[in-house]
């Protein structure tokens, strides 16, 4: 079931999704090497509760950080930890906040320093992904034209689309239907409709698609350990186009 949001409604989630957005520039602008995953996590969750707002991430399932901090292999579910950031490094910060009943979603990956043409060109075209996912996306649109789009853009640029892991609906829950895959088959799925709110978070990987979950339940890497990015934003689907909150 897919939860179509009011108007009002709406300008609710304006507020966790400015905090969200406006915390992910403040990290870009602060994250650097030698500053520990964990140094980020408090830089996120010093921000969000300074804006009012609570870390929706924080003891969500049990996860014990406010922010996910995932490092070069790491696709998702970075724990933050003593691991010092290196020049040369990818780092994908994913975070979430709750104000106002409802909660806003949205990651980035920074580059620390020079990280070279390969990961230079991956973080690149990950955020490409995300813009080529939502265009032409209006109300009526099937769901996995989306993930249609940002297959096909990703391996075009001889990249790979991690399955594991999807886009999700948001609202009074932070994860709501639909699922929202970034693969699929134009043409096919649930038709979007008008106020639909929803997390498009294209994860592309430079080998293998495939994931492995380690020991703590949480982190996920690719198999190959080849790097991965991340690049999500929280956006309404209006009958013209959409509305993405969290830019």
């Amino acid at each position: 079931m897919i939860f179509v949001k009011s108007e009002e409604e709406i300008a609710l989630m304006r507020e966790p999704a400015r905090i969200v957005r406006d915390c992910l520039s403040f990290v870009g602008t602060h994250i650097r090497a030698g500053m520990t995953t964990k140094e980020v996590d408090a830089l996120v969750y010093d921000f969000i509760k300074a804006s009012g707002a609570e870390p929706s991430c924080l003891g969500y399932c049990g996860y014990p950080a406010s922010a996910c901090v995932s490092v070069n292999e790491v696709v998702v579910h970075g724990i933050p930890d003593e691991r010092a950031l290196e020049e040369g490094d990818i780092v994908s910060v994913d975070l979430c906040a709750y104000k106002n009943g409802f909660h806003g979603d949205g990651a980035r990956t920074f580059c620390i320093g020079d990280v070279g043409p390969e990961k230079e060109k991956l973080v690149r075209v990950t955020e490409e992904c995300f813009f080529k996912g939502i265009e032409g996306l209006r109300a009526g649109v099937p769901l996995y034209d989306i993930g249609a789009r940002v297959q096909a853009h990703a391996e075009a640029n001889g990249f790979s689309v991690i399955r594991a892991y999807t886009g999700h609906g948001i609202g009074r829950e932070m994860h709501e239907d639909p699922s929202v895959p970034n693969f699929g088959r134009k043409g096919t799925g649930v038709r979007l409709p008008a106020n639909a709110v929803i997390c498009v978070e294209p994860m592309i990987a430079a080998g293998t698609w495939r994931v492995k979950v380690l020991s703590d339940g949480w982190t996920a890497v690719t198999q190959d350990r080849r790097p991965a990015a991340h690049y999500e934003n929280t956006l309404v689907i209006r009958e013209s186009g959409v509305e993405i909150l969290t830019l």
